[in-house]
């Protein structure tokens, strides 16, 4: 049987060529491919989350994985519904996320990790959400680096994209490239599953279903015939000309620049200058140039077009006409915007995104930044980041820290900042963030001294440090704690320069790469051979969320917390009888040793 390597790198090779998938189906009974799902999920926090089922990633075995295969050959496997809750919005909302039975989460890594192998070489590069090596910050970066000259911004927001995903048109999508009925109909019950709401079940008619792994790569799939739209119809179409026609005005002040030059009058040449930074060197109205870029994260879209307002709006009327008729998708009519690009700004991925335009400034004396784009951090952002730090307009203690200890809490509030800094730093007036930074320091301050029952200057003191980075000094605070024999554990808030960082390179995951290497827990699950009784044979992966819940207040520590504990694993591979024995908390001598 081949391993998960072989399989993925021949479905990127199918797909790279364009040729279709006969027999991909079959490559579900690889128990290679479980192996590398279970490794790349079992760390996650929802691992442990129960679905309708109850079933969670604990007593995980290579005996289920054969299960699992052996009712898919069958064509016995079913879907069952997720369970149904409820997460709150930036906007007060709440949005439904479906919890997955473990089994159901593990089928489905292995599908996208199919379904990836074989669409990523055929996504456009415009496409840059759920994508391996790609992220916000790529873009973003795409978008400051090729769309200079944009006169118009044309904003789209598909309502409720996720949830209104057509089941049979992703059906055709898939059917087009994917020759498998077997592996369609499995697609097909994954869709219709439905979902639990208080135990009642519900049917799913539309939508990709939420929590499950393969929903971002059927979400590309289904929205990359929007991608091929644009680039093979709507580009072709609205792009024309190689460069702008010259500015007659423009050139007409270079003569007379020059004529002033050959005579030596200095002050009419001063004149001419002035004069001549206020015109564009190029015509733009030149009717026979235009320029239509695009750029897709997920669900949110952003098009830059260089030409009239009226054309403009005919893009826009020609995808909202596309999106209904060929997907099945409508725009959201207050939240799709064409917006000119100088003297207004577009929000796209959390960021105001704008064209320059200063006459002044100038290099080498060229205007060197006129129609360049430029990324800004909007202000509503550093409002509402700066919201949960005060109180009635002043920064205070955050009451739930104060009974942590110093370093649980200036690594929280260290890493709240820290993440904001770094997917603002390609922005040009990331130095706003300053503001937040205040609020967060003093906050951070205020719950330290509200927990040693001292000032905020005396702690200023206590915990301020200097630490090296690539800008130089800088300073921070920071919290130790000290380990005998080990490195001290170190929590630091800020120390990060508020400078922009062009290179900035945000991404959504680790790619798969082409060597993929098993993880350590894998290994020891193939062992087969119980870390507790270390007896040989078919054992079970014991899993906790936390080392914190090895330990029970008043109790003596059993030997599998003991070894979980010192090992600092949150995974243990036991037999069938040391499992039964851990989850019935029975006394430590019932475990054979």
């Amino acid at each position: 049987m081949q391993d998960a390597e072989t399989v993925l790198n021949v479905l990127r090779d199918r797909g790279r060529r364009g040729l279709p998938c006969d027999e991909l189906y079959r490559q579900l009974f690889n128990p290679h491919l479980y192996l590398v799902a279970y490794g790349r999920l079992y760390s996650n926090h929802g691992a442990m989350t129960p679905g309708a089922s109850g079933e969670t990633v604990d007593g995980m075995s290579v005996a289920k994985i054969g299960r699992i295969i052996d009712a898919l050959r069958h064509e016995r496997y079913r879907f069952q519904p997720v369970k149904r809750v409820y997460i709150p919005k930036q906007n007060g909302k709440k949005r439904p996320l479906g919890l997955p039975s473990w089994s159901d989460k593990l089928v489905g890594e292995v599908i996208r990790l199919l379904l990836e192998a074989y669409y990523e070489p055929q996504f456009s590069d415009r496409s840059h959400g759920f994508r391996p090596g790609r992220g916000c910050h790529t873009a973003l970066s795409e978008i400051a680096e090729t769309w200079t000259g944009t006169t118009w911004f044309i904003e789209m927001d598909i309502a409720d994209c996720f949830g209104s995903l057509n089941h049979q048109v992703m059906l055709s999508l898939l059917a087009d490239n994917i020759h498998d009925n077997r592996f369609l109909r499995l697609i097909k019950q994954m869709l219709q599953a439905g979902y639990l709401e208080d135990w009642i079940w519900n049917a799913t008619f539309s939508g990709a279903p939420q929590g499950a792994g393969a929903s971002p790569i059927l979400s590309n799939i289904y929205l990359d015939r929007l991608d091929k739209f644009v680039e093979t119809v709507l580009i072709p179409e609205y792009a024309r000309g190689k460069r702008r026609a010259h500015n007659p005005a423009y050139t007409q002040v270079s003569r007379q620049m020059a004529r002033a030059r050959h005579r030596g009058d200095r002050a009419e040449l001063r004149r001419l200058r002035k004069q001549q930074r206020r015109l564009p060197s190029a015509d733009p109205r030149d009717p026979g140039y235009r320029r239509l870029r695009y750029c897709r994260y997920a669900d949110d879209q952003i098009l830059g077009f260089t030409g009239p307002q009226a054309e403009a709006e005919q893009i826009k009327a020609r995808l909202t006409q596309f999106l209904h008729d060929d997907l099945k998708l409508d725009l959201s009519a207050g939240k799709t915007l064409i917006t000119h690009a100088r003297t207004g700004a577009a929000r796209f991925l959390g960021y105001d995104i704008t064209v320059w335009h200063a006459d002044r400034k100038t290099t080498h004396g060229k205007r060197s930044i006129n129609g360049g784009i430029a990324l800004r951090v909007p202000p509503t952002v550093i409002k509402t980041k700066c919201l949960p730090y005060l109180k009635r307009g002043k920064p205070t203690h955050r009451s739930p820290l104060v009974n942590h200890d110093d370093y649980t809490i200036v690594n929280t509030f260290g890493a709240e900042y820290r993440g904001l800094v770094n997917y603002y730093l390609p922005a040009g007036d990331v130095y706003r963030l300053s503001r937040v930074r205040w609020a967060a320091e003093t906050a951070l301050l205020k719950t330290l001294a509200c927990k040693h029952d001292s000032t905020v200057s005396k702690m200023a003191a206590r915990y301020k440090a200097t630490i090296e980075t690539p800008a130089g000094i800088r300073t921070c605070f920071e919290a130790r704690i000290e380990r005998e024999g080990r490195t001290p554990l170190v929590a630091r808030f800020g120390g990060q320069p508020l400078h922009k960082k062009k290179n900035a390179v945000l991404v959504d995951r680790t790619p798969v790469p082409g060597t993929i290497r098993r993880k350590e827990l894998i290994d020891r699950l193939l062992a087969g051979r119980c870390e507790l009784c270390q007896r040989p044979g078919q054992v079970q992966a014991h899993h906790v969320r936390k080392l914190a819940e090895l330990t029970t207040p008043g109790r003596p520590q059993p030997p599998w917390a003991v070894t979980m504990a010192t090992r600092r694993r949150k995974t243990l591979v036991v037999c069938a009888d040391c499992h039964d024995i851990i989850h019935a908390r029975q006394p430590a001598s019932t475990i054979t040793q």
